[in-house]
């Protein structure tokens, strides 16, 4: 005999957990993971490796930048495109890199926001 649920519980705790992994692997998949196309074996492994990294940072950006933000559960991609995906000026001095974004950009707050929370 199967373990008897709780309807809740059943959904809660794994129906929703479930859910969540699937989750997980389609924002590995929207960093272009799945993406293959290089003649050799290690430049296609090379490619997922840095995939993989990418999500990782991302995920922590996520957890320790974004937290407190409306942007604190986007998915990957969102966060990819809205907010890393931006124009922007720099210049490099000797003591400081500067980073002028446009004025309409609608999220800098977010941005610096997180920027002021990663320096720590």
């Amino acid at each position: 005999m199967g373990k008897e649920w709780d309807a809740r519980a059943l959904y809660e705790d794994l129906y929703c957990a479930r859910g969540k992994m699937e989750n997980r692997i389609k924002e590995q998949l929207s960093l272009f993971a799945d993406r293959v196309s290089a003649e050799t074996m290690g430049a296609n492994q090379l490619r997922v490796y840095l995939a993989g990294m990418a999500y990782v940072l991302i995920s922590a950006l996520r957890r320790i930048g974004l937290a407190g933000t409306e942007m604190a559960r986007s998915q990957a991609v969102t966060i990819r495109c809205r907010l890393l995906k931006i124009g922007a000026q720099s210049k490099i001095t000797v003591r400081r890199v500067w980073v002028h974004l446009l004025e309409a950009f609608p999220l800098q707050a977010v941005f610096w926001h997180a920027a002021a929370r990663l320096r720590c």
